[in-house]
This record gives C-alpha cells, structure tokens and sequence, in this order.
C-alpha cells in the first residue's frame, strides 16, 4: 500500500503535517512518499504508483493552493484515493468533495489517515465511505514525526538577527487546537474551544531530531503556546537544558501574556527570540466585534512587560475590515509609530485583509452577515466589500507597495514610511513624520523569519 502525502504551503516551514502522519502511516505498513511542493516538483511517478494521495490544507493559502493541484494529481492517477486533512478540510467539505475528493479529515487528523489507508487495504465497508469523522478532536498519543523523506531544513525559512547573520529555523507543534474563540479566527470551527496537547517527549525528540538535521532555530507553531502553561513551560526548559544555543520563537495571545506575565523571563532565559502575538487591531470597538478578548491597553501593558524583559514581541494585525475607514487606517499607522513599532511590524501585516471563511463566527454578527455576499468557492471565502471604496482602493495600494517593495529590499522603516505616507494622503491627513529614534527596543534585537506571510 503506497500513501503520497502533499503539502503546498505552509509559510516556509518544513511541514509537521506531513512528517507527523508519515511516522503514523509507515508504522501501519504504508509505504509513503513526502511532497513539498512549496520547494520541490510534483513527483509524477509517486502520484502515479500511489494508492492514497492525502493533500494537507492547514491554511486558506495551501486550500487554494491545493484545489488547483488536484486536477494534475487527478489526471496522473485517476484511480487513487483523494484525502484533503487539515483545518480548512473540514469547513470547505462540500466544495472539495465537488473536485473529487473522497475522504475529509480535520482536527486530530493521523489516526483518520491510517483508518482510511486500512480501509484501503481491506475494503470492508465498502470504499465509499470514508471510516472516521470529518472532525476528530481524540485525545492522541502521539508518534515523533518522520522527517527523513522531507526537503532538508536549508531549504526553508530562517531567522534572520540584527547582525544580519541568519540561523537554519526547523518547525514543531507542541498542541492544537485553541481554548478560545476569537470569531474571525479558523481554528474555532474545528476545535472550538478544545486544544490537544502533543506529549512533550515527542516534542522534544522532534526538536533533538531537527537539530541533528542542522536547526540552530525552532519555531512553535501552537495556535497559543500559553494554551498549556505547564505544558509549554514544562518544554522549554527541558529544551534549553538540552539544547542551551538553540533559540525559538512562539504565539502568544495579548490576554494570556498578562495572566502569565511571571513566565516572560523564563521565556527570554530559555532562548525565545521573540514573541508573536495576534493583536489584530488597535481599535476597542474593533476587538470586541472580533472577540479578542483584549483591549488596546492591555496590549499597551503586554509591551512594556516584554520590553522590562527584554523580550521582543511581533505583533499581527488585521488592518482592513468592514468597519476599517481611512481615518482610522492613519491612526492605526500613527498609533503603531507612536508605540515604537514600525520596526517589529512585518510589513505584510500592513496590508493584510479580513478573510470570512466558511464557518466563521463573523457570520454571527448581523451587520456581517447582512454585508457579505455569496461564498466564493475558488477563492473559498465570503465577499466582502468597505461601505467606502477607497478604503478597498487603499488596501490593494498598500499590498501593492509591500510586494514591490519587499522584492527591492527596502526595509521595514522605509516601508513603514511608505505606506504612513499613502495612507494620511488618501486620507488628506498631514503626513507622519519626522520619524524619531525609540530607544525603548534595540532595533539590533529584533530578529525575524525570512517567510513573513501569516494566513
């Protein structure tokens, strides 16, 4: 029984979709073929030989990603069986079903993989139907994931430090899921409120493993690291007493960076070389639509515990939303100027647009839903327009100017400046500026990943 696991993308980290289930499905006797395609071909000859052909859409990006590989996996091996896993699997069941795809998992996804490679084997119920639910949120005990037949580390994201020098970044997951239900976020119509943890000695050799393989850097890519706080304190210091170089960064929601403030030093001494964390705006009416469960100054409070101690923080926003007008898109640049953050910001985080997938809990609000129009299913979200259309002109303005600047090497200063300009223009606002030095942050202290997309 031959199983080809695929990932698309996946912000330029060697996947733990495929490694995890891989370990799983080679365990139960599968032979299985990893394929990256976000830095390697499509190996026509395994799609071919393959029996299950699993396409792992952790992400909207790899979704869209993945519904314009599948007709060329189709035609190269019309008889295989068609898997979709991951955290947009189940929320676009019906439209990728419509493409062809016969199994859909999502939560808890590796014990499906190998019930439906099983049944494969033994087609007893009939092949049809597909053995395990489209959401599973079991309680596994996990396998380390198997990352042999991976591209090598080199080939994706690294750190990038102040000095310029940059570190090979691997990848892990220390949970899934989310006790929280921020509603723009994807996560919450899969989990829901639950989050599963993944045992820390599989964890840990995970991370003993990628470091053999020449990480000096690992990323977490739990949606909240401080879901667990034991779990993820518990982690990080066994990592540095094995690993004291090795350095990592984290996600951290703004409400439990303040419940668990004491822990920010244990990150900085354990190695965290910065925290990223989703604030999503800097308006409070904003985030209380979005259900963040903070507000401005408690964000305020977050930054100036992680500068006392002395821990950087990256902060994620969500810049334009149906409530976003041009005045306050120039508070929300000056209010990010004004906290010293025009450096800590990736400039894509500038640019970036509310997304409304299928399930949102945005469609619970009535002014959302009355706004949006039908889902659209290749680009698999619900449309949306701004009430004025030169916010929407503004935004394609501002993605337009992060993309050609980014590809110029401009840095995050003169990118900042860029948009701060267009935006107060638009808005016939005085532009920023002069810019002032902070020196409440060290600009030589911020490190970042060289993949810097977020959704």
């Amino acid at each position: 029984m031959k199983s080809v696991l695929i990932s698309t993308y996946e912000l330029g980290r060697q996947p733990f979709g495929l490694a995890s289930p891989a370990a799983w499905l080679r365990r139960a006797g599968s032979a299985v073929t990893c394929l990256d395609l976000s830095c390697q071909p499509l190996d026509k000859e395994a799609v071919r030989s393959a029996d299950l052909i699993a396409i792992y859409v952790p992400m909207h990006t790899a979704t869209r990603l993945a519904t314009q590989i599948l007709p060329a996996i189709q035609k190269l091996n019309p008889g295989a069986h068609l898997c979709c896993y991951g955290l947009y699997a189940p929320v676009n069941e019906a439209f990728l079903r419509k493409l062809g795809v016969q199994t859909i998992l999502g939560g808890e996804f590796e014990k499906g993989l190998v019930a439906t490679m099983e049944q494969l084997r033994n087609p007893s119920p009939p092949p049809g139907s597909q053995p395990r639910p489209a959401i599973s949120l079991d309680r596994q005990n996990f396998l380390a994931p198997d990352r042999e037949s991976l591209p090598p580390l080199s080939h994706y994201a690294k750190l990038v430090l102040g000095d310029g020098n940059s570190r090979i970044a691997g990848y892990t997951e220390a949970s899934r899921g989310c006790k929280h239900r921020c509603r723009h976020c994807p996560i919450v119509p899969v989990y829901d409120g639950v989050f599963r943890i993944v045992q820390p000695e599989v964890v840990l050799e995970d991370i003993r493993r990628q470091v053999a393989m020449g990480a000096a850097h690992v990323t977490f890519g739990d949606p909240d690291f401080f879901n667990g706080i034991r779990h993820a304190v518990r982690i990080v210091t066994a990592l540095h007493a094995e690993h004291p170089a090795l350095t990592y960064d984290v996600t951290i929601k703004v409400e439990h960076l303040l419940k668990h403030a004491e822990f920010l030093t244990t990150l900085r001494d354990t190695g965290c070389a910065f925290v990223t964390s989703a604030v999503e705006s800097l308006d409070d009416e904003i985030l209380r639509r979005l259900d963040k469960g903070h507000t401005y100054r408690d964000f305020v409070r977050v930054l100036e515990l992680c500068r006392q101690a002395n821990l950087p923080i990256s902060p994620t926003f969500v810049a334009f939303t149906p409530w976003t007008t041009l005045e306050s898109y120039c508070s929300f640049i000056t209010g990010l100027q004004q906290l010293g953050l025009s450096d800590h910001v990736a400039p894509i985080q500038l640019g970036i647009r509310l997304l409304i997938p299928a399930g949102s809990r945005l469609l619970e609000l009535e002014e959302i839903s009355r706004r949006v129009g039908p889902f659209d299913e290749r680009a698999l979200v619900y449309t949306w327009s701004n009430p004025d259309p030169r916010v929407d002109e503004l935004c394609e303005r501002v993605q337009r100017v992060v993309h050609e600047s980014g590809k110029k090497k401009a840095s995050r200063r003169q990118i900042f400046y860029h948009v701060s300009a267009m935006a107060c223009e638009a808005a016939g606002i005085k532009p920023i500026g002069p810019f002032e030095t902070d020196d409440r942050l060290d600009r030589a202290a911020i490190p970042y990943l060289t993949e810097p997309w977020y959704c």
